[in-house]
């Protein structure tokens, strides 16, 4: 695997980079509740809350699993224990007759809206309503040929990583650039429901662009503001983030995703936390400029004449910090006066001779 060195990431004129505040998704999974109009809501709400991106899943419980009573089709654990998987998919879906609706409804809001396919059919049907993006998800990076086939309509390809080795991570990035995918961006995510904020492994955002050499971001899956922040400090380009209009209405992923409130708190936090990243530098700065004088600096304690010779006693450290820093107190001890000096006057070189 060669390291995907992408020249920019853009998703509908968007630049996703380091310069440029995280691009945060708001993705509706399965909390439209089967309901197309809860759907458009949820896609007013997360415009409201500042999202730049609103995202669907776009699969049929058919092609991803199998109707069956069988153990192996049946859910152990977790939040959705009890359950099979077809049933499930089957609540959680959305609908391909509403996606065209959806798409257009956030297109006349300005809001960018793309989808995660989950078979080589959702692509066709997600390019027939020009998708500028594709993601996929964690569970989806080992189907490879899912992999290419997204990549192969050239359009920026988001993948996320949980579960994932990195084998799987190399495999996967490997099948986009032969399936012809040039902007590659991969999303550290723990695919725990909802995660823990200690198992959320941050850190991993380096290391996934350390080590793959393209955008790297956070799908995120904790209950917390704070996790989605601390991740655009560590480097985030994009956050990812579940979205309900209500969680003690329920729908199938509600109990992992924030409310509208809630996400627009922490998109507003994550692009303040990126605003305060600004640039590596000391010394002062220019919105310190008006603080200095809040300094200590050396003045004269007396009125002295010309030609005085500086002893203890004639000088003091004191604010404000107009005169010389205090450093120079020792140094200015025996130096004669060039000219006649008052009690308040703030130290300068000039007032010394040589």
């Amino acid at each position: 695997m060669s390291m995907a060195k992408n020249p920019t990431f853009s998703i509908a004129g968007r630049e996703i980079s380091a310069a440029h505040p995280p691009y945060i998704i708001a993705e509706l999974s399965a909390n439209h509740m089967g309901s197309i109009d809860r759907a458009f809501q949820m896609i007013d709400a997360a415009h409201a809350a500042g999202a730049d991106a609103v995202k669907l899943q776009t699969y049929e419980p058919d092609k991803i699993t199998m109707k069956s009573n069988k153990p192996d089709f049946q859910i152990e654990g977790g939040l959705w224990a009890g359950r099979s998987y077809h049933d499930l998919y089957q609540e959680a879906m959305t609908p391909k007759e509403w996606h065209k609706p959806l798409f257009e409804h956030a297109h006349s809001l300005g809001l960018t809206i793309f989808s995660s396919p989950f078979d080589l059919e959702a692509v066709d049907f997600l390019e027939t309503l020009n998708a500028p993006a594709y993601k996929i998800a964690s569970f989806e990076l080992v189907d490879l040929a899912l992999v290419k086939k997204a990549a192969s309509t050239a359009k920026p390809l988001i993948m996320s990583t949980g579960l994932a080795s990195r084998e799987d991570i190399e495999d996967a990035v490997t099948a986009a650039q032969e399936g012809g995918a040039t902007q590659i961006a991969l999303l550290h995510c723990v695919s725990a429901y909802p995660t823990p904020p200690e198992d959320a492994n941050l850190r991993t955002i380096k290391l996934l662009a350390d080590t793959f050499g393209v955008p790297t971001g956070l799908s995120d899956h904790t209950l917390t503001e704070a996790v989605p922040v601390a991740a655009s400090a560590l480097g985030a380009q994009i956050i990812e983030k579940h979205f309900t209009l209500s969680r003690e209405e329920g729908g199938a992923d509600a109990a992992f995703s924030l409310e509208p409130d809630e996400f627009k708190r922490m998109a507003d936090a994550v692009r303040i936390a990126h605003s305060a990243l600004g640039t590596a530098q000391l010394g002062t700065i220019a919105a310190e400029k008006d603080s200095l004088k809040g300094r200590r600096s050396l003045y004269f304690n007396k009125s002295l004449s010309a030609g005085h010779k500086i002893e203890e006693g004639d000088i003091v450290s004191v604010r404000p910090g107009l005169g010389l820093k205090p450093k120079h107190l020792d140094s200015l001890m025996g130096k004669p006066l060039a000219h006649a000096v008052e009690r308040g006057q703030a130290i300068q070189w000039d007032d010394f001779d040589n």
